[in-house]
């Protein structure tokens, strides 16, 4: 288990920097393509032309069909493609690094004997994170029926159904979301304590 640990370790030392030079470079690369599309810089200078024939065609224009189908202005599509190496960059070094320290309590655990422990732990964790995803899919309009959501609804509604039951909306605002949440985190002390 400590190699695993280790070549995680390893893989993040490398990813870092990696991921922010590819931030550095897309930031780059997406204010050339900017300044090409509002014509700040002259169309057919050379810098121009490399943008549109190195960067635009495999950085900027995937971002720009998305952003036109959904209804944006193509001068948004290089900070949107920004955005996303930004964001994919984070994603990838946070998923990375919690899968890493999981790795890391699971080799602790499997030697000092309170494998419970751990499991307790990642059943509270995936209730959490099913919580969390259920804000995200009403903020984003994501349904229940969804193949993307529905494990966030069933894994979270026999949680939030009683909870609804007792506690009344405070106008469009559903609290029971924040109580079932807090009400995991101080359930999992309990259990965590007498264990």
């Amino acid at each position: 288990m400590q190699t695993i640990v280790s070549l995680f370790d390893l893989v993040l030392s490398v990813l870092r920097p990696a991921v922010f030079v590819a931030g550095a470079l897309t930031a780059v690369a997406a204010l050339a393509s900017y300044a090409v599309r509002t014509r700040k810089l002259q169309p057919f200078s050379p810098i121009a032309r490399i943008v549109r024939e190195r960067v635009d065609p495999w950085l900027i224009a995937p971002v720009e069909r998305r952003i036109m189908r959904a209804g944006g202005t193509p001068y948004a599509a290089p900070w949107w493609a920004l955005a996303f190496v930004i964001l994919g960059g984070l994603v990838l070094l946070s998923g990375l690094g919690f899968v890493r320290d999981q790795v890391a309590l699971l080799a602790y655990a499997t030697q000092s004997g309170s494998l419970l422990y751990v499991v307790i732990r990642w059943i509270f964790g995936i209730l959490q994170i099913a919580l969390f995803a259920r804000v995200i899919s009403s903020w984003v309009g994501g349904s229940q029926y969804s193949k993307w959501w529905r494990w966030s609804y069933v894994l979270t509604e026999p949680i939030l159904a009683p909870l609804r039951r007792i506690i009344p909306p405070l106008g469009a605002l559903d609290i029971t979301v924040l109580v079932a949440y807090f009400g995991l985190q101080l359930l999992e002390r309990l259990i965590l304590g007498a264990v």
